[in-house]
C-alpha cells in the first residue's frame, strides 16, 4: 500500500532560511539552486526558484535567504509572515550557533508567531572536526523535545554536497504532507481527527458493511488512490505486517478497522506521509482534515433575504438515520449514540454554541426525532456549508447539490402574500428580565425556573410546529441580547435575515415596557428605512403577576397605530404559552401582515402613492391626447380624400 503522493492543491511553497551570520545560509541555496558546489557566493543569496520538476511532488519551491543583520530585521519579519516552511541554520562547526537555536531563534520564532514547519539544517559537516562521535539524534532530540514546531534535523554541506537537496525537500514535504494535523508525536498515536477520517473512508470501502476490507475490497482502494493494483502475494504481505504488530487487525474477513488505522500509523512512523495524505485527499480532505470546498457544493444567495434550507431529500434521509440509531424504537437518541453517528465526523458539530441546549430533549437529555431535524435545520440556515458536509461525513451517498435548496426571496415572498419556506426565523427582543428566555425554554418543553441567568450572546431554540392541516414547519427563534441590539440593527442588512419577530416585556413593569416600546419603534424604523420591513408580535409576559393598567393602555394605543396584532398576554410560569408558537408561525406565513408602520412610513407611502397617481393621470392624459390627435389626423386625410 504505497504510492503517489496526491495533489495538495498548492501551486508553490514558499521557504525563508534563516540562522546566524556565518552559519552557511546563502551557500546551501546556492549549492541547492545549481546543483554544484559553489565558487561565489553574495552575502544574501537572491530569491531562487527549484522548478516543479526538482522534487517528486511537482510544486516549485521559492526560496529567500535572509541577513542576519539588525537592520534587515524588519524586512526578515516580513518575509516570515509569508513563509510557508522556515529552514533554520547552525554551523556544525561553532557550537555556540547550535546553542543559540534554543536560547534565541526558536524563542525568537515563537514570539513572531511564525506557525510552520521548521527545518533545522546543520551547515558545513565537512568542517566539523573526525573527533566528533555525537549523533544527531542526541543533539537534536532534546530541543525537538522542547519545540514541537520543528519537523526534522539535516545535516549537510555545501562544499561537498552532502545531503543539500535533501534540507529543501523536507521543507516542500512538511508544507505538502504536514504531520502536525496526523500524528502526536507524544502519545505516539494517530490524531483523534486523523482517525475519524481514516475510519469514514474505511466505511465507505466497506462495501458489504461486514466490518473488514476483503481482498477485493482492498484491492479497489488501492487502484483508487494509487491507481496500482495489489497483487496477491503483496495482499498477503500487508496482512502478515498488520497481524505481527495488530493481532486484531486482521480477521477471517480481511483487514479491519483496527488494522487498516494500523497502517497509516506504519506510514507516518515510517516517514511516508505522502501515502497517508494520498488517501484522504482522494476523499476530499484538506489540511484540515476537513472535506475542501471542492466536494461541497453549496447553493448561493443571492440576495440577503434569502436563506438556505434541507430539501425533502435529505430530511427523508435524516429520518432515516434517526430511525437507525432509535434502536429501542422510543421515539429518542441518547447523547451517546449521536457521539456515535458523528464518529466519522471531525468533531460532533453540536457541542458548543450556537447548537448546544438549542433543540427539544426529553427529561433523560435524549433528542426526539423533532429535536433531530431541528438541530440539522439550525445548523442549515447558520452554516450550510457545515450541515452539507455533515451529512457527508455520515454517510449520505446521493448527489450532495440535491440536500440544499435557496428559498425565494423575503421580500417577493411579502408581494405575492404567501411564502414557500419550511424554516422560519424569528428573531426574540426585549429588556432584561422581560421574559424572553422562559420564553425559549417553553419552546424546548423545559420546565419553568424562578433562578434569573442574563443571556449575554444570542442564544437559539429551534423545533417544530405542528399547524393545521397537519404541516409542520420549523421555527427558530433566535433570543437578542439586549446589550447586542444596536449592533444588529446597525447594518442595513440585518432584518433581512428574519421571517418574524417577537417584542416581549414584563407586563407588571412599566419600565420593561417603555424599553420594549423603544425598541419596536426602533426596528419598524430600520425595516422602513432598509426596505426589510418584518411581521411582528407583541408579548405581554408574566402575566400572572398584576398588569399595570396604563401599561396595557398604552401597548392597546401602539399596537393600534402600528397597525399589528394586540399585545398576546402569557405566562410561562403556569403553562400558558396561548398558543404563541403557533401564532408566530402564522405571522412568518403571512409575511404581508402584521408589519408596523410608524406615522412617517405611512406619510412616506402616502406620498409615493400620490406621485404614483399623478404619474399614472399624466400618463393617461397622454396618451388621451395622442389617441385623439391621430384619430383627427386620420379624420382630415378621409375628408381631404
Amino acid at each position: 500500500m504505497a504510492g503517489g503522493s496526491g495533489s495538495s492543491g498548492r501551486t508553490g511553497v514558499r521557504v525563508v532560511v534563516v540562522g546566524d551570520k556565518g552559519t552557511g545560509k546563502s551557500s546551501l541555496i546556492a549549492a541547492a539552486a545549481s546543483e554544484s558546489v559553489p565558487e561565489k557566493v553574495p552575502p544574501v543569496h537572491p530569491p531562487t526558484r527549484l522548478p516543479s520538476d526538482f522534487y517528486p511532488d511537482r510544486v516549485p519551491v521559492t526560496i529567500i535567504d535572509s541577513s542576519s543583520s539588525l537592520e534587515s530585521r524588519g524586512k526578515l519579519n516580513e518575509e516570515l509572515k509569508r513563509a510557508d516552511a522556515v529552514v533554520l541554520t547552525y554551523a556544525c562547526n561553532q557550537p555556540m550557533t547550535l546553542s543559540r537555536l534554543s536560547s534565541y531563534w526558536l524563542p525568537e520564532l515563537r514570539r513572531l508567531e511564525v506557525k510552520v514547519p521548521i527545518i533545522v539544517a546543520g551547515c558545513k559537516l565537512d568542517l566539523r572536526g573526525e573527533h566528533h562521535t555525537t549523533s544527531l539524534e542526541e543533539i537534536m532530540g532534546p530541543i525537538m523535545q522542547q519545540f514541537r514546531e520543528i519537523e526534522t534535523c539535516v545535516e549537510c554541506s555545501a562544499s561537498t554536497m552532502i545531503q543539500v537537496p535533501d534540507v529543501f525537500y523536507y521543507a516542500q514535504k512538511a508544507v505538502l504532507h504536514p504531520t502536525t494535523p496526523l500524528f502526536d508525536h507524544d502519545e505516539q498515536t494517530l490524531k483523534p481527527r486523523c482517525v475519524r477520517a481514516l475510519k469514514r473512508i474505511f466505511t465507505l470501502c466497506d462495501h458489504d458493511m461486514d466490518g473488514a476490507l476483503s481482498d477485493a475490497e482492498l484491492n479497489e482502494f488501492q487502484v483508487k488512490c494509487f491507481n496500482a493494483p495489489l497483487q496477491p502475494a503483496e495482499i498477503v504481505g500487508v496482512q502478515r505486517v498488520v497481524q505481527e504488530k495488530q493481532p486484531d487487525g486482521v480477521s477471517d474477513l480481511g483487514l479491519t478497522l483496527s488494522g487498516f488505522l494500523f497502517l497509516h500509523a506504519l506510514f507516518i512512523e515510517k516517514g511516508r506521509l505522502e501515502t497517508t495524505w494520498a488517501v484522504l485527499r482522494k476523499f476530499g480532505y484538506g489540511d484540515d482534515l476537513e472535506l475542501k470546498d471542492d466536494f461541497l457544493p453549496v447553493p448561493t444567495k443571492h440576495t440577503p433575504d434569502q436563506s438556505v434550507e434541507l430539501t425533502s431529500e435529505a430530511v427523508g434521509f435524516l429520518r432515516g438515520v434517526f430511525g437507525l440509531y432509535d434502536i429501542d424504537n422510543d421515539g429518542a437518541v441518547r447523547p451517546a449514540e449521536l457521539e456515535d453517528l458523528f464518529l466519522t465526523a471531525p468533531e460532533s458539530p453540536w457541542g458548543e454554541a450556537p447548537y448546544k441546549d438549542s433543540a427539544e430533549t426529553t427529561a433523560m437529555g435524549n433528542f426526539t426525532l423533532n429535536g433531530f431535524l431541528s438541530e440539522w435545520a439550525l445548523m442549515t440556515l447558520v452554516d450550510p456549508r457545515r450541515s452539507l458536509a455533515n451529512l457527508i461525513y455520515i454517510g449520505y451517498g446521493g448527489d450532495p447539490a440535491s440536500t440544499l435548496r435557496v428559498t425565494r426571496r423575503r421580500l417577493t415572498d411579502r408581494k405575492k402574500q404567501r411564502t414557500e419556506r419550511n424554516v422560519f426565523r424569528c428573531y426574540v427582543f426585549g429588556p432584561k428580565k422581560a421574559g424572553k428566555s422562559a420564553l425559549l425554554n417553553s419552546f424546548l418543553g423545559r420546565p419553568f425556573s424562578e433562578i434569573y441567568t442574563p443571556t449575554t450572546r444570542e442564544r437559539y431554540a429551534t423545533n417544530v410546529v405542528d399547524q393545521l392541516g397537519g404541516t409542520k414547519k420549523t421555527l427558530i427563534l433566535q433570543e437578542i441580547p439586549e446589550e447586542g441590539i444596536q449592533k444588529l440593527l446597525s447594518n442595513n442588512e440585518s432584518l433581512a435575515a428574519c421571517d418574524v419577530a417577537v417584542f416581549v416585556y414584563d407586563s407588571s413593569d412599566d419600565y420593561s415596557w417603555k424599553k420594549t416600546k423603544e425598541l419596536l419603534i426602533g426596528f419598524a424604523r430600520q425595516g422602513e428605512d432598509s426596505g426589510y420591513g418584518v411581521p411582528c408580535l407583541l408579548i405581554a409576559a408574566k402575566d400572572d403577576l398584576d398588569s399595570k393598567s396604563l401599561t396595557v393602555q398604552d401597548a392597546a394605543r401602539v399596537t393600534l397605530e402600528l397597525g399589528i396584532e394586540a399585545a398576546i398576554p402569557i405566562s410561562m410560569k403556569i403553562r400558558d404559552p396561548n398558543d404563541i408558537f403557533g401564532r408566530i408561525v402564522r405571522a412568518a406565513e403571512h409575511p404581508h401582515l402584521f408589519i408596523p408602520e410608524t406615522e412617517t412610513g405611512k406619510n412616506r407611502k402616502h406620498y409615493r402613492h400620490l406621485v404614483n397617481s399623478s404619474l399614472m393621470f399624466v400618463s393617461v392624459g397622454a396618451a388621451v391626447t395622442i389617441v385623439g390627435l391621430a384619430a383627427y389626423r386620420a379624420y382630415a386625410a378621409r375628408k381631404n380624400t
